[in-house]
């Protein structure tokens, strides 16, 4: 049985790979936080989630994730993650996710660090 964590990760990489506004909306509480970087200016409201995301989307095919959890409690999901760009570049991220009851994020901070890209 999957964890709220990975249930949640699994439908961010499928809303990341169709860029659809309802699996993408579906991810976040009404009120969620969503900064791309920590020092971002935090994107507020789903609302205002779905239209960032939509206005600076991935194009399918044109990247590959792989993940693990690293820690997980009733609340708090670290995400480690390698995001492989072949035509560009490479990048490790940390996830850092704030999960209401229901399974949805209230709070998203992305870290990343770009890395020599690899073939």
């Amino acid at each position: 049985m999957s964890s709220a964590g990975e249930t949640w990760t699994e439908a961010y990489v499928d809303a990341w790979r169709s860029n659809d506004a309802q699996q993408i909306g579906a991810l976040f509480a009404e009120d969620a936080r969503y900064l791309t970087s920590p020092d971002s200016e935090p994107r507020v409201g789903r609302a205002a989630i779905v239209a960032g995301w939509l206005e600076d989307l991935d194009d399918p095919g044109t990247w590959s994730f792989e993940w693990s959890i690293i820690h997980e409690d009733e609340s708090l999901v670290l995400i480690q993650g390698r995001t492989q760009y072949p035509a560009e570049r490479d990048y490790l991220n940390l996830w850092v996710v704030r999960l209401d009851a229901e399974g949805r994020a209230t709070a998203f901070t992305e870290w990343y660090m770009p890395r020599p890209h690899q073939d």
